[in-house]
């Protein structure tokens, strides 16, 4: 039998760990910026079984980029867009790589562009 170890999530950016509170102070930004990225559907926090919102490491990323955003006077949905738009960029961008790199694995004799 196998003892899961708890403190394994610790090192899981996608573990919900941070309440609203902690993650807006982490920020230093209000729940209510929180509760409006979410409005905007950048980031979606899991619920506890009280119903309260938890935020991983990763959505707190996103969260802190947005912010600067914000704090640059972009409109609050706006820079939600803007983030959504780098992510999926530099998931083309890493997509990309792994084609070429199998395309060079399955035919080495072929030039790189």
């Amino acid at each position: 039998m196998t003892v899961e170890n708890p403190l394994g999530r610790l090192d899981d950016d996608d573990y919900p760990a941070y309440t609203m509170g902690r993650a807006a102070e982490m920020l230093g930004t209000t729940p209510g910026f929180l509760r409006a990225i979410g409005e905007a559907r950048l980031i979606t926090p899991l619920r506890s079984q009280g119903g309260h919102r938890r935020y991983s490491r990763y959505q707190l990323k996103i969260a802190a980029r947005a912010r600067e955003l914000v704090d640059q006077g972009t409109p609050v949905e706006a820079a939600c867009r803007i983030v959504i738009l780098e992510d999926q960029l530099e998931e083309a961008k890493r997509i990309n790589e792994e084609l070429r790199r199998s395309a060079a694995e399955t035919h080495p004799e072929d030039p790189a562009p």
